[in-house]
């Protein structure tokens, strides 16, 4: 896809463009042909591929475990088993080194967002070209544009998928900071602190200020949550993007290109396994938090 066809600035843009779904301006439903048609569906618009992507690697974790779950053995197990046993062992110890309250739904809640999130950051690893372009080539069977056929397979690079995972956790934490607190205790803790006086005047004249404090500081966990794991993979997707476009610049920057994609793929995945477990473990010190009483 990286061809003499397009310039440089039009194949960055076309792999940052998603397959996209919505209402034209003419009222029609259907796929975006270019990033302006995306964008110009506004926010009532679906992302296919990072929707397909995210959904299926989702259920192919879960078929996988499955699969483990049904063969397990308390004898000797075999690769697999002691693949996903050392996950497990691994959750649970960085669950109990964060988690200080009781709640069931924790370490399932940390070991969910830990593999969901590392196998989407892992697609960022498979050549930037080549599920593309092979989607593009078999839309054309069906007469598409390959130009205008676009698949972007790294959900974690899409905003809407982080935001998604980051608000689904924030509405966890609301809900059982009322049902550990009740609504006085939350409330108290958003109105009360940090700022306190024994002064009920005093108190009362704090409540406006703490408020601004505390709900500024409750809004920016999911922002922060969200923004930090799209940011760093998104510029790990931009960084792989800009080595691709070396290889058609002739053999010498090709082959110097080849060896900085080895390089960067290398280390790249320290950055999708660090991500994926910052993610994991804000979630269950967040969780944490709001078990909490003052």
């Amino acid at each position: 896809m990286a061809s003499e066809t397009i310039t440089s600035s039009e194949y960055i843009k076309h792999h940052l463009t998603n397959l996209t779904f919505g209402r034209h301006p003419d009222g029609n439903w259907g796929i975006a042909h270019s990033a302006q048609e995306a964008a110009d569906m506004g926010f009532i618009a679906i992302h296919l591929d990072t929707m397909f992507w995210s959904i299926g690697l989702g259920l192919l974790f879960v078929l996988f475990a499955g699969r483990v779950a049904k063969r397990a053995t308390a004898g000797v197990p075999d690769s697999f088993q002691n693949f996903v046993e050392w996950i497990v062992d691994f959750i649970d110890s960085s669950v109990r080194g964060s988690f200080s309250g009781k709640n069931d739904l924790v370490a399932p809640l940390a070991m969910t967002v830990f593999i969901w999130i590392f196998l989407m950051n892992l697609m960022d690893l498979v050549p930037v070209d080549l599920i593309p372009y092979s989607f593009a080539q078999f839309m054309g069977l069906f007469g598409a544009d390959p130009h205008h056929v676009y698949m972007k397979i790294v959900p974690t690079t899409d905003p809407n998928a982080t935001f998604g995972m980051a608000i689904g956790v924030f509405l966890l934490t609301i809900y059982y900071s009322i049902k550990v607190k009740g609504i006085g205790g939350f409330a108290g803790e958003l109105t009360l602190q940090p700022f306190e006086a024994s002064n009920i005047v005093v108190k009362i004249l704090l409540i406006p200020i703490n408020f601004f404090l505390e709900f500024v500081s409750l809004l920016a966990k999911p922002i922060s949550l969200s923004l930090r794991l799209f940011g760093n993979l998104y510029a790990g997707e931009m960084i792989f993007i800009l080595i691709a476009l070396m290889y058609s610049a002739g053999l010498v920057l090709g082959l110097f290109g080849g060896v900085l994609q080895l390089a960067w793929a290398i280390f790249h995945i320290l950055i999708i396994t660090l991500q994926a477990f910052i993610f994991m473990t804000l979630t269950v010190v967040y969780m944490d938090m709001a078990h909490k009483a003052h």
